[in-house]
């Protein structure tokens, strides 16, 4: 049976609703579709029959309305609803139309505002820039629904309609804005959205702790205007004297210093990745021209596992909307919703992921019994086929924090907990994943558990039990295991804090070494990024030499993709390591890009040329020939023709290099689908007919890397 959740709600003013408990539905499902009853109020009949005069606050988002916790507005007006509030959402508005954001009158408290699960630019934007034909947060997929820069566009809409309801930002596209930022579209800074918006508060992060903060402080009384304390929130204020009530703050540099100077930005930036601990983080201040100042609280404090258990089962209908069944209904949703998120936060700390700047370095892990409860529960819904696609968060195999004193003193600034080592303070445990694991397994109705969502293989390779590792590969992997080394090159590495390339070649060896003790036909596919910070045309070539001694071709490839606020971003503008502010090649030159890209997939005859430059540009004509070891002919290949298949018989057994020799002509089984971040790739090891296997595992783009749950 779901847990009882029980929330107070002190300060009720004239018309806001009384107190009342959320408590997780326990009934079996008996129809395939939950009624529009389960649903907030999307509409004045929703508002009307539950005799409802005004709401509380009115969301507007720029995804469509699914009701599931790994949906970021369910998540808070779900909360919000918990403690006593009424909550409203109007999703994907006509923004040249006011009256679209009118149709639940004025809220009593105010309007939060959301972009989605995606930043706006990521989700109508490839890395070449060329505008996607399809959004997956969309009824049906359709695109074109929401604005560019949606918080933006959403914001000044309302500010224009409601001159003085107050406007409260939030989601992946504010969060990851919300100081001075590199705009990769304009391929500029651009200031702060809170800015921007006309919004009177940012919360960033997750925000379950500072939404309920600031709407008691409205429903209390206080002006907006007055709420400048709550911490994981951003604020504007200005005018003589304007910080003389802004304590124990750090000054960054102003808006006109970081525009004149590169380098300048990339010392703000380092500054604020230093400071997005909740117990050792400072309070920054940005100035701004004429006298404004846009002022950074403390990150809110981390969820503990009740309130992590709290948030996953309020009363959530765990579907879209009735209203878009019409259209086939929303495609992230199947992603996700028979997946289980078991934490949030990583440790990983990769310089391509917004995952720190987001959600911070600090474990919070859902207790065992909870995520029993959820998957129980789903083995009751009729459309449940017993697999069960995902149990984890950014990284699934982090189940604890890194260490115990960052539960008291908070994360180091200015060490990694897994780069370029594992710190020697980490406590590396993946019993109790591994215990989950065999319990959800035990459920009846339940037939596998999958674990897309990934896991890092350097922590798995410093715990000395072998566990975890067959517990994965008897029960968890199907014929392959997709791992991210990234790349090969350790300069390359580096820059992303990933791993060295030996720490996967030895994961390889033990993962063939407990394949074959047990009779185990099962290998690796790693996912690859080309043109990061750090690749010249050398580590390019090198990474290609490794896909060739892979023996198949990756059919998608990532192209590193600058969004806001990442570390790897900060250097893609900058030139500069922020942490070092040591030089770090960057490829900008989209033709320098393609041919990087390229390199990867040089079995494509329509990359032959752009292939043959690189080779002659790096000077790696050696690579060019008929021996086996080279990757092109001198002779382009005819129009038409399919991709050569892999340069002969590999060598190695371990490691990036290993050709799965054993396994790769005994592979029968279609490839299972995967969905990782932006341009996540479904992959598949090469066959008899290598073209055709390959068109078979292609997969499909889903939600961006640094906002995928939340």
């Amino acid at each position: 049976m779901a847990k009882r959740v029980e929330h107070k709600n002190k300060k009720t003013a004239e018309g806001a609703t009384a107190p009342r408990k959320a408590t997780a539905s326990s009934k079996k499902r008996t129809v395939p579709r939950p009624g529009r009853e389960k649903f907030l109020p999307v509409s004045r009949a929703d508002m009307d029959a539950r005799g409802w005069d005004a709401c509380d606050f009115v969301y507007i988002c720029g995804d469509a309305y699914v009701d599931h916790s790994s949906f970021g507005m369910a998540i808070i007006s779900r909360i919000l609803e918990a403690h006593g509030y009424r909550v409203g959402i109007i999703c994907q508005p006509d923004w040249n139309d006011p009256e679209s954001i009118s149709i639940l009158g004025e809220p009593r408290l105010g309007f939060l505002v959301s972009a989605g699960n995606m930043d706006s630019m990521v989700n109508h934007y490839s890395v070449t820039k060329h505008r996607r034909h399809t959004d997956a947060y969309t009824p049906g997929g359709e695109a074109g629904r929401r604005p560019n820069r949606a918080v933006t566009v959403y914001g000044n809409l309302i500010r224009r309609t409601y001159k003085k309801a107050p406007i409260i930002i939030g989601g992946i596209e504010a969060s990851l804005r919300r100081l001075a930022h590199y705009d990769y579209w304009q391929d500029k800074l651009k200031r702060s959205v809170l800015l921007d918006s006309g919004a009177d508060l940012l919360i960033y992060g997750m925000g379950e702790h500072a939404i309920i903060e600031i709407a008691d402080a409205l429903d209390a009384g206080l002006p907006v205007d007055q709420i400048t304390y709550v911490d994981g929130t951003v604020y504007r204020t200005s005018g003589e004297g304007a910080l003389d009530a802004v304590y124990d703050y750090h000054l960054l540099p102003s808006w006109d210093e970081l525009n004149s100077d590169r380098l300048t930005y990339a010392k703000s930036f380092n500054i604020q990745q230093q400071n997005m601990d909740p117990i050792t983080g400072q309070r920054l201040v940005e100035p701004y021209p004429n006298g404004i100042f846009v002022v950074q609280n403390p990150p809110s404090a981390t969820l503990t596992t009740q309130e992590m258990d709290e948030v996953a089962e309020l009363p959530y209908a765990r579907h879209w909307h009735p209203d878009y069944d019409k259209a086939g209904g929303i495609p992230a949703f199947s992603e996700v919703r028979f997946s289980i998120s078991s934490n949030r936060g990583c440790f990983g700390e990769c310089s391509f992921c917004a995952l720190t700047f987001h959600q911070g370095r600090v474990l919070q892990v859902r207790s065992h019994d909870s995520i029993m409860r959820e998957a129980e529960a789903l083995t009751h819904d009729p459309e449940f086929k017993g697999y069960i696609n995902d149990v984890g968060g950014p990284t699934a195999n982090f189940f604890r924090p890194a260490c115990n004193k960052q539960l008291k003193h908070g994360v180091c600034k200015n060490k990694r907990c897994l780069w370029p080592s594992v710190c020697k303070n980490m406590v590396v445990d993946e019993s109790g994943y591994t215990q989950l694991l065999r319990d959800l397994r035990s459920i009846p109705g339940i037939k596998k558990v999958f674990i897309r969502s990934g896991i890092r293989f350097d922590y798995t390779m410093a715990d000395a039990s072998d566990e975890f590792m067959l517990e994965l590969l008897q029960h968890h992997v199907s014929g392959q295991l997709r791992l991210a080394p990234e790349h090969v090159s350790d300069a390359v590495l580096s820059v992303m804090g990933k791993p060295s390339r030996a720490v996967y070649d030895a994961f390889c060896r033990r993962f063939d070494k407990i394949n074959k003790q047990y009779g185990l036909n099962q290998f690796v596919v790693p996912y690859l990024i080309s043109s990061h910070p750090g690749s010249t045309m050398k580590e390019a070539v090198e990474l290609a030499c490794a896909v060739r001694d892979m023996g198949y071709m990756p059919e998608q490839v990532q192209d590193f993709y600058p969004t806001p606020s990442t570390m790897s971003t900060c250097m893609y503008f900058t030139g500069v390591d922020p942490r070092t502010m040591k030089p770090v090649y960057v490829a900008r030159d989209p033709h320098e890009k393609a041919m990087q890209r390229a390199l990867i997939q040089y079995r494509k005859p329509e990359n032959y040329k752009l292939v043959h430059e690189a080779l002659i540009a790096a000077g790696r004509r050696d690579l060019i020939g008929y021996d086996k070891h080279c990757l092109i002919r001198p002779v382009p290949p005819h129009e038409g023709a399919a991709p050569k298949k892999g340069s002969g018989k590999a060598k190695g057994t371990g490691g990036i290099n290993r050709p799965h020799a054993d396994s790769r002509h005994k592979q029968t089984g279609a490839a299972s689908k995967q969905h990782r971040g932006p341009g996540g790739a479904q992959q598949m090891n090469r066959a008899q007919n290598a073209a055709a296997r390959n068109r078979a595992a292609q997969g499909r783009q889903g939600a961006n890397r640094q906002g995928r749950r939340g």
